[in-house]
């Protein structure tokens, strides 16, 4: 049976990280989507002390391409519960900046991801962020697809799921940022791997688009490596 949906819910918490306080519905069951990217135990499968390694691309016609990467470093949690985490996400002109997390159980990558996504849907649209990271909540509570898949890591192949959501296709509002509306965000994650997030990625494709055509905007971060 899922279970109620709590209100501290950690979902797209902000620039601090701190609880939500408005979620979709008090009284909605968690989804197995919220459940399995915000409430899981990521860190468990990792040694005390370990950095994760991430790699960064953004390919598309919107915007010039770019590399760069993400470190994730895990450390014991000054009170014992959960993991101080540090993430340096980004390099240079790209580096996106929140605050260290004293108690995570929940591997953050995914929460910079989409905290940095929303703001740069802003910056794209003229929209609020706010909205955006609302719309992210709301559809991965109620319409996000979760399926099994096998992915290979480290020279091997491992069970896991994905996750796969649209959170603006049936936007009442998508008219006014059409051009990025069909945006979808795909999480792929296996206990099986450091951290368990294994890939974050997000994909609009151009208008018309054949097999061919370059999408508009082409965002992963995957998992490369880790180390104690």
């Amino acid at each position: 049976m899922p279970a109620r949906r709590h209100s501290r819910l950690p979902i797209l918490l902000g620039a601090a990280l701190v609880a939500c306080g408005t979620c979709v519905n008090a009284d909605q069951p968690i989804s197995v989507a919220e459940s399995r990217l915000f409430l899981s135990n990521h860190l468990d499968n990792l040694p005390d002390t370990a950095a994760l390694q991430y790699a960064y691309t953004r390919a598309g016609s919107l915007e010039a391409p770019s590399e760069d990467r993400v470190r994730v470093t895990i450390s014991p949690a000054a009170n014992g519960s959960g993991r101080q985490v540090q993430v340096d996400y980004l390099t240079g002109a790209q580096h996106f900046e929140l605050p260290a997390i004293g108690a995570a159980h929940g591997n953050p990558v995914i929460l910079f991801f989409l905290e940095r996504d929303v703001r740069e849907m802003q910056r794209l649209t003229g929209g609020q962020a706010s909205y955006f990271r609302r719309r992210v909540r709301t559809a991965l509570a109620d319409a996000a697809e979760v399926r099994p898949v096998t992915l290979q890591f480290a020279g091997r192949s491992v069970a896991g799921e994905q996750i796969t959501v649209q959170p603006y296709r049936d936007d009442p509002l998508r008219e006014r940022f059409e051009r990025l509306a069909d945006k979808v965000y795909t999480f792929t994650l296996s206990d099986q791997i450091p951290g368990a997030v294994y890939r974050v990625q997000t994909l609009v494709s151009a208008p018309g688009a054949g097999v061919d055509t370059p999408p508009l905007i082409a965002e992963t971060l995957t998992l490369v490596g880790a180390e104690p």
